[in-house]
C-alpha cells in the first residue's frame, strides 16, 4: 500500500493509461462476457473516440453524457471524455426521455453518448454500438486534465435533477481509491452494479488506473457472478445487500461455487439484514466481510470489518476518512444512543470532494448532511437508522421505513420488501408493505411473522405482493415513486 500510495500521486488519468499500455500493453484490462480489451487497445480506442469528441466540439470543461449499459465501450466513451479534457456524466441508459431531458437542460452536455438522434434535439450525439471511422488516428494526444474526473446525476429526495460533481480534477485519485477500497494492482474486481452508479464507477477505473483486471458484468445475475468469481479468480468485489441475498439463496438451495479466491468482500448502498451479514461471515470469514457508509459525495467515510461488526452488530462502522457526528433539529450534538441527523466533515486541509449541480446542500457550521439519520454507540460506531425524507409518522409515532423491512427480509420466502407511508384519515399515514416473494406467500404470514419481531405500530397496516423487482441494479429504491403507484392502485380500488 506504501508504494502504491508512494508513486505518482498527481499523475493524471490519462498519463497513467498511456503508461500502463507502455509497460504491459498485452495485459487484459477488460473482460466482458465473451469479449476482452487489452490495455494498448483501450488506450487507442478512447484516443480516437477523444478525436471524434474533439470534432463534435467537445472542450476542458464541456459535460459528455456517457448513458450507455454497462460495456466494454462504457470505459471507452468515459476514458475518451478524459482525454479532451471533459467531465464524464454517467446516466442510466434506462432514463425516460422526459427525465434525462431535466438533466441535459441542467449540464448542457456537448455530447451525448448512447442517446438516440432525435430524443434531443441541439445536441450532438452518438448512438450505442458507434465506432470512429479507421481514418481516425488512435495516436496519444496533447496531455489536458479535466477539472472533475466524474458527474454520475441523481434524483435526490426531491426527484428534481441533481449532479454530483466530483471535486478533484483527473489526476492523483488511484492513490486514494487503493487506500479507500484496501486494493491494489494485483487485485481482480468484478464488476456487478451498472456503471451509472457512483460506486460501481469509481472501484473499477480506480482499479484501471492501478493496473487491475476488471471483469463487467451486463447486470447482476446471481448464478452466473458465482461461476465468474471461481472462472476469474476475483480478489474483490463490492455489493449491494439485494445482490447478497439472491447469492445466498443460490448457495443455501445447494450450488457449489468456489469463492476461496476472493480476499476482500464490500458491501454498501442500503441497510443490510443483521442475519444475512452473518451469513456472509460465516461463509468467508469476517476479516473478508466489509461495509462502507459515505454516499456518493464522499464528504467523509465509515467502514467496518466483519470482526468488528460482530462486536457491534448493525454498525456501519466509525469514520476512517473525515468525521461523522449527530445532531438534533437545533444543531445540538445528541449522547450516544439518540437517534438524530448525520452531518459530516471532510478531512482537515482537504478541498471539497464534491459540489452539486442543481441542488443545494444542507450544512450547519461547515458540517453537511445527506440526510440519512442514525446514532452512535458508546464507541463511537455509527449506526443508520433511515432516510429523514423516508420516516412515516403513523398515528404520532415514527417509523423507520429501513426497520420494517429488515424484519421482513428475515421471512424464508422473501426475496425484497420496501415500506411505504400512505395516507389514512385515522392515522394520517399508514405503514405499508411492498414485498416480493416466493409464489403462494400470504399477507397473513408476513404478519403473523413480525407480531414478535416488532412493537405493533411498526407492523405494517397493508401488505401487497409485487412480482417485479423493488431495487434497481444498484441497490437503490425509487420510494416515491412506488408510493405514488400504491396511492394510485388504492385509489382505483375504492
Amino acid at each position: 500500500m506504501e508504494q502504491i500510495l508512494a508513486a505518482s500521486p498527481s499523475e493524471p488519468f490519462v498519463r497513467t493509461l498511456a503508461r500502463l499500455a507502455a509497460e504491459d500493453p498485452d495485459f487484459v484490462a477488460l473482460s466482458f462476457g465473451d469479449e476482452s480489451m487489452t490495455r494498448r487497445r483501450l488506450e487507442q480506442e478512447s484516443n480516437r473516440l477523444a478525436r471524434v469528441y474533439s470534432e463534435m466540439g467537445a472542450k476542458l470543461g464541456d459535460y459528455i453524457a456517457v448513458a450507455l449499459p454497462n460495456s466494454i465501450d462504457f470505459y471507452v466513451a468515459f476514458f475518451a471524455a478524459l482525454k479532451v479534457g471533459a467531465v464524464p456524466m454517467p446516466l442510466s441508459y434506462r432514463l425516460p426521455v422526459a427525465e434525462r431531458q431535466g438533466i441535459i437542460e441542467l449540464t448542457k452536455p456537448v455530447v451525448l453518448v448512447g442517446v438516440g438522434g432525435d430524443d434531443h434535439p441541439g445536441y450532438p450525439s452518438l448512438p450505442v454500438g458507434f465506432r470512429p471511422d479507421d481514418s481516425v488516428s488512435d495516436a496519444p494526444l496533447p496531455e489536458v486534465v479535466s477539472p472533475s474526473w466524474k458527474a454520475p446525476a441523481s434524483g435526490g429526495s426531491t426527484g428534481l435533477p441533481k449532479i454530483i460533481r466530483n471535486g478533484t480534477g483527473a489526476e492523483g485519485s488511484p492513490a486514494f481509491t487503493a487506500l479507500a477500497y484496501q486494493y491494489g494492482p494485483n487485485d481482480t474486481q468484478v464488476v456487478v452494479g451498472p456503471l451509472y452508479h457512483n460506486m460501481s464507477l469509481a472501484s473499477s477505473v480506480g482499479g484501471l488506473l492501478l493496473g487491475q483486471h476488471v471483469v463487467v458484468m451486463a447486470k447482476f445475475d446471481a448464478d452466473e457472478l458465482l461461476r465468474l468469481i471461481g472462472r476469474h479468480r476475483i480478489t474483490w468485489m463490492v455489493l449491494v445487500p439485494t445482490m447478497m441475498h439472491r447469492m445466498y439463496r443460490r448457495i443455501e438451495e445447494g450450488g457449489v461455487y468456489d469463492l476461496s479466491s476472493i480476499r476482500l468482500f464490500w458491501h454498501m448502498a442500503s441497510k443490510c439484514p443483521e442475519w444475512l451479514k452473518e451469513k456472509w461471515i460465516e461463509l468467508l470469514g469476517p476479516e473478508k466481510v466489509m461495509e462502507l457508509y459515505g454516499g456518493t459525495e464522499a464528504i467523509a467515510i465509515s467502514m467496518i470489518s466483519g470482526t468488528e461488526w460482530l462486536r457491534h452488530r448493525g454498525s456501519v462502522g466509525r469514520p476512517a476518512i473525515g468525521d461523522m457526528k449527530i445532531l438534533d433539529d437545533e444543531g445540538n450534538e445528541l449522547p450516544p444512543g439518540e437517534v438524530g441527523e448525520i452531518y459530516m466533515k471532510g478531512p482537515e486541509g482537504m478541498p471539497a470532494s464534491y459540489e452539486y449541480v442543481g441542488a443545494e446542500a444542507k450544512s450547519i457550521n461547515g458540517w453537511t448532511t445527506l440526510g440519512d439519520l442514525g446514532w452512535k454507540d458508546e464507541d463511537g460506531y455509527l449506526y443508520i437508522s433511515d432516510r429523514r425524507v423516508d420516516m412515516i409518522v403513523t398515528g404520532g409515532a415514527n417509523v423507520y421505513p429501513a426497520e420494517v423491512e429488515n424484519a421482513i427480509d428475515l421471512h424464508p420466502k422473501v426475496m425484497s420488501a420496501v415500506v411505504v407511508g400512505l395516507p389514512d384519515d385515522d392515522l394520517v399515514a399508514r405503514v405499508h408493505a411492498l414485498v416480493q416473494a416466493e409464489p403462494g406467500t400470504t399477507a397473513q404470514e408476513i404478519l403473523d411473522f413480525l407480531t414478535d419481531r416488532l412493537v405493533r405500530y411498526k407492523i405494517p397496516r397493508s401488505v401487497e405482493f409485487i412480482d417485479q423487482p423493488l431495487r434497481d441494479d444498484s441497490g437503490k429504491v425509487r420510494r416515491s415513486a412506488l408510493r405514488d403507484a400504491a396511492i394510485e392502485r388504492m385509489k382505483s380500488r375504492a
